[in-house]
């Protein structure tokens, strides 16, 4: 199976300039549909308005834990299958704990790379 390219991605981080990083590494890839949110609470509502094929999330943005909205996320049925990239410039064992046991299947230490990001997408949808 092939990743679908046109998918939206919703890109959550409380760094303005972590997301444009994000957004332009997405590009490289060709991914061109990206969403940006810089909380928690935006990232919930761009979720319920707009479907969205992936979510590359910063665990310690706020106003919600990681660990909190990954379960809110999870407890709509509509939302539950959207796979998640974690990302995160902590990456110390409880943090990364943390994001384990949340459920999270991928993370990424920040900073990081095109290679590094594409990567953990194939992981996730398959073949380029």
């Amino acid at each position: 199976m092939s990743v679908n390219k046109e998918i939206s991605v919703l890109i959550v981080d409380d760094y303005q300039t972590m997301r444009g990083v994000i957004r332009n590494l997405l590009r490289q890839l060709g991914f061109h549909n990206t969403i940006e949110a810089g909380t928690t609470d935006e990232a919930m509502q761009a979720l319920k308005e707009k479907e969205c094929g992936l979510v590359i999330f910063d665990w310690l943005t706020g106003p919600m834990s990681g660990a909190d909205f990954f379960k809110e996320v999870h407890k709509d049925e509509k939302l539950n299958k959207v796979p998640f990239i974690v990302v995160c410039a902590e990456s110390n064992q409880e943090i990364i704990a943390d994001i384990h046991q949340a459920g999270v299947a991928d993370f990424i230490a920040k900073p990081f790379t095109e290679a590094t990001l594409k990567k953990r997408m194939i992981a996730l949808f398959g073949s380029f």
